[in-house]
């Protein structure tokens, strides 16, 4: 029999007003809430309601158009996280017991892994239909937040992060290299000295991208401050800059896709380049991996090459 003191918190209808009410306190807004959550913002409204009755306790307070969380509220919203992540390993505890006819996979990648995820998630999928997938696609920042959470059971770094404990895997290669519009000056010029490139205008990822952090740290190399003329928050804006002739830059040789053909970017061959760095699986250091997680690492590394690697041939790749 149950303890009396965590007798309400069994009554029926519980567990969805806990839910509604994690939803407003990490968003902090019940119309954000309501969005994420599929629900009309009335019935978010009266979910936070019955549940403040049940408490006995006030758990929201709102201040102008802000709402807060009162000292009750924040107890609450820590013993959220809590029971969230016991009923997630008591779901992958489960997930072990039915093996690979159910449970779920939730995958992580960076804005670049977009290109290749799909196609290996797709392909695992036709060998196992019933598992559950998700995919969240991130910069390297968001990815790291993410991480931190435990959100997810896999992730796809291109630069694995060195603050945290984590496991790292290297799965495919993920060659970098400097595009160009087609009609560039430098275009089919072999051996061009990176030093060429302080001339260029330079189109930059934003903070907290992966590649931002690679075409710096080769830019220091050779002791050049790219020019950069705009910073945008996307691989397909930075190609349309350059289709545009707003300048060039360095991007993963996924960002071209795997399938379609390019006529109007082409890879300059600069000296250093391509900067060479893998894809990798991360997790946290102690995680226990699901047995759907663990087959799509096995899936991917014994696969990925003939699933990905193979459809990048080397058209946009130059060679030495």
């Amino acid at each position: 029999m149950p303890q009396s003191s965590i007798r309400r918190f069994l009554r029926h209808g519980m567990l969805p007003q806990i839910a509604v009410f994690e939803s407003v306190a990490r968003l902090g807004s019940f119309t954000r809430a309501a969005e994420e959550m599929h629900l009309a913002q009335p019935t978010v409204s009266t979910q936070i309601r019955k549940l403040s009755e049940t408490l006995d306790l006030p758990l929201f307070e709102q201040i102008g158009r802000k709402v807060h969380l009162t000292p009750a509220g924040t107890a609450l919203q820590e013993g959220c996280k809590e029971l969230f992540a016991a009923f997630g390993r008591i779901d992958e505890s489960l997930a072990a017991l039915r093996g690979l006819e159910g449970g779920r996979l939730r995958l992580a990648v960076s804005t670049t892994g977009k290109y290749f995820a799909p196609r290996l998630l797709a392909a695992f999928v036709g060998l196992h239909p019933k598992i559950e997938i998700s995919l969240q696609i991130h910069n390297r920042q968001g990815l790291i937040e993410r991480l931190a959470r435990n959100d997810d059971d896999l992730y796809i770094f291109a630069n694995p992060p060195t603050e945290q404990e984590v496991v790292c895997q290297p799965i495919l290669r993920n060659p970098m290299v400097l595009f160009a519009r087609a009609d560039h000056p430098l275009a089919g010029k072999k051996n061009i000295p990176f030093s060429a490139l302080a001339r260029e205008h330079y189109l930059m990822r934003e903070p907290g991208s992966g590649t931002r952090l690679a075409v710096y740290h080769a830019f220091d190399k050779y002791g050049i401050e790219p020019k950069v003329r705009m910073e945008l928050s996307t691989n397909e804006a930075i190609k349309q800059a350059i289709r545009a002739g707003l300048g060039v830059s360095i991007l993963s040789r996924y960002t071209l896709g795997l399938d379609t053909e390019e006529d109007q970017l082409v890879a300059l061959d600069v000296e250093g380049l391509p900067l060479e760095r893998q894809w990798q699986f991360v997790y946290p250091v102690g995680k226990q991996i699901a047995p759907a997680a663990r087959a799509f690492m096995d899936f991917v590394r014994a696969e990925a090459k003939h699933l990905v690697q193979d459809h990048l041939g080397h058209a946009a790749t130059p060679t030495r």
